[in-house]
C-alpha cells in the first residue's frame, strides 16, 4: 500500500510539473518574442523615423511599366509632392481657381484614386478640388507608426500641411469644403469639429466615426489590441487584404473560392472575421479605360511597394476616428442649431448650407446605413444632417460618382458650386 502511495504522489508531481510546464512554455514564448520585437522597434526608432513610399523607385521604371502600374504616378492631374516634418506627402490639385474649393479625403486602405471619378465631376462642375494620399498610402511617405500614431492629431498636421502647401488660399485666408469618404469621413468630420473657421461644407460618404461596438468581433480586438506580436500581426493582415494566394495575380479578387485547396492557416483565416472598418476590396474600375486600376489592385500593389503601408493600416484601425466619435458629432450639430438663433461668436464657424450632407449606400456591409442615418441624427440633430441613401455596397463613390456628385450639387445648390462665400 505504501508503494502505491508513493507511486500516485510521483505520478501527481509529475502531472503538476507537465501543467506547469504546458502553462510556461507558451508564456516565456511570448514573453520571448515581445522582448525581442521591442529591441527591434528600439533599434528602428534610432535608424528612422520614416518609411519611404514607392516615389522614389518610380525613376527606375519604363514609360509603359508607369502606365500599367495599379496607381501611375500621372493618374491624377496636377500632382505635386510636399515635404513635411513627418515625411513626403503626395498631393494634387486642379481646377478653376475661382471655384468652390473641396479637399477629398480617402479611405483606409485605397489612395486617393479612389476618389478620381467624384473629383472629376465636380471639377467639370467648376469646383477647385485638392486630393492626398494619407500617410502611408500611394506615394505619401509612412511615419513610424511607433512613434506617430495614426490618429487624429497625426491627420489634422497632415492636412494643415496640404491645404498650407497651395498657391491659393486654402487656410486662414479662406475656407474649404470637406468630402470625406470611409475613414476619411470620420477625418472630416474631427477635423470639422476642430477647425470650424475653416470648413465651410462638409460632405461624408459611407463615414467612419459612429461604427457601433457590437460590430467589432472578439477576434478583432485580440488581434488589434496590442495582445500579440506586432509582427504577427503585419503578416496576418497583409494575407487577409492581399486575399489567396492562389488567386490570379491580375484579378485582383480578394476572395477564395471554394474549390482552392487551402490549408489550414487559410480557411482559419478565411472565416475570421475581419475588423468592421475593413471592406473587402472593390474590384471594380476607377478610370473606365484604364483595367489594372481597382481598388484591390492598389492595395495589393501598396503591400508590395509601401513598406510603411501595412504599419499604417493597423496603427489606423487601431487610433484613428472610426468610433466613439459621438461627441465630435455633436459639436459639429450644436454649431448649427446655434446658426439659427446666431451670434457674433457664432459667426463664420458655421457650415455654408446649415447641415452636414451624408451619402450611404444600401447595401453596405461594413457602414451599415440604417444604423449610421439614426445615429448621425442622433448625434448632431435631425435638422442639422441630410441624409441621402442610394443602391450599392461600400464602394459607392467609385461605381456611382455620378449619383454622389448630383446629390452634392443638389444639396449645394447652384450658388454653392461657384466662388466660395
Amino acid at each position: 500500500m505504501d508503494v502505491f502511495k508513493s507511486l500516485l504522489r510521483q505520478l501527481d508531481l509529475q502531472d503538476r510539473r507537465a501543467l506547469r510546464l504546458a502553462i510556461a512554455g507558451p508564456l516565456v514564448a511570448y514573453i520571448g518574442t515581445r522582448i525581442i520585437e521591442t529591441l527591434v522597434l528600439a533599434r528602428r526608432r534610432h535608424s528612422t523615423k520614416v518609411l519611404a513610399s514607392p516615389r522614389q523607385s518610380l525613376q527606375l521604371l519604363s514609360a509603359q511599366k508607369l502606365e500599367d502600374l495599379p496607381y501611375p504616378p500621372n493618374a491624377l492631374p496636377g500632382a505635386r509632392d510636399v515635404d513635411s516634418p513627418y515625411g513626403n506627402i503626395r498631393v494634387y490639385e486642379w481646377g478653376p481657381e475661382d471655384g468652390r474649393k473641396v479637399l477629398l479625403v480617402h479611405g483606409i486602405s485605397t489612395p486617393c484614386i479612389s476618389l478620381a471619378g467624384v473629383a472629376t465631376l465636380l471639377v467639370e462642375k467648376g469646383c477647385r478640388v485638392m486630393l492626398f494620399d494619407l500617410f502611408g498610402r500611394g506615394y505619401s511617405d509612412a511615419p513610424d507608426p511607433d512613434l506617430y500614431p495614426q490618429n487624429i492629431e497625426l491627420f489634422t498636421a497632415q492636412i494643415l500641411c496640404v491645404t498650407s502647401s497651395s498657391k491659393l488660399p486654402w487656410g486662414a485666408a479662406g475656407r474649404f469644403t470637406m468630402v470625406g469618404y470611409s475613414l476619411g469621413g470620420g477625418i472630416s468630420a474631427a477635423f470639422t469639429s476642430y477647425f470650424p473657421e475653416l470648413v465651410e461644407g462638409l460632405v461624408l460618404i459611407a463615414p467612419s466615426g459612429l461604427l457601433r461596438p457590437k460590430h467589432i468581433s472578439l477576434s478583432s480586438k485580440l488581434i488589434y489590441g496590442n495582445l500579440l506580436p506586432q509582427t504577427f500581426v503585419e503578416y496576418y493582415v497583409a494575407r487577409r487584404m492581399r486575399g489567396s494566394p492562389r488567386a490570379p495575380a491580375s484579378s485582383g479578387n480578394p476572395e477564395t473560392t471554394k474549390d482552392d485547396k487551402t490549408g489550414v492557416a487559410e480557411v482559419a483565416e478565411s472565416e475570421t472575421p475581419a475588423h468592421p472598418a475593413y471592406a473587402a476590396n472593390s474590384v471594380s474600375l476607377i478610370f473606365p479605360d484604364r483595367p489594372m486600376i481597382s481598388p484591390a489592385h492598389a492595395v495589393a500593389w501598396q503591400i508590395d511597394a509601401h513598406p510603411g503601408f501595412v504599419g499604417a493600416f493597423i496603427s489606423s484601425i487601431k487610433h484613428a476616428p472610426i468610433s466613439g466619435e459621438h461627441e465630435r458629432w455633436k459639436l459639429i450639430g450644436s454649431r448649427q442649431s446655434a446658426q439659427r438663433a446666431p451670434s457674433q461668436a457664432q459667426r463664420g464657424q458655421t457650415l455654408k448650407e446649415g447641415k452636414v450632407l451624408v451619402l450611404l449606400g444600401r447595401q453596405d456591409s461594413v457602414i451599415v446605413a440604417d444604423e449610421i442615418d439614426e445615429d448621425a441624427k442622433g448625434t448632431m440633430g435631425e435638422g442639422n444632417v441630410e441624409v441621402v441613401k442610394f443602391e450599392g455596397a461600400h464602394d459607392l463613390p467609385i461605381v456611382n460618382a455620378e449619383g454622389c456628385v448630383d446629390a452634392i450639387a443638389a444639396f449645394w445648390g447652384n450658388a454653392g458650386l461657384s466662388k466660395s462665400a
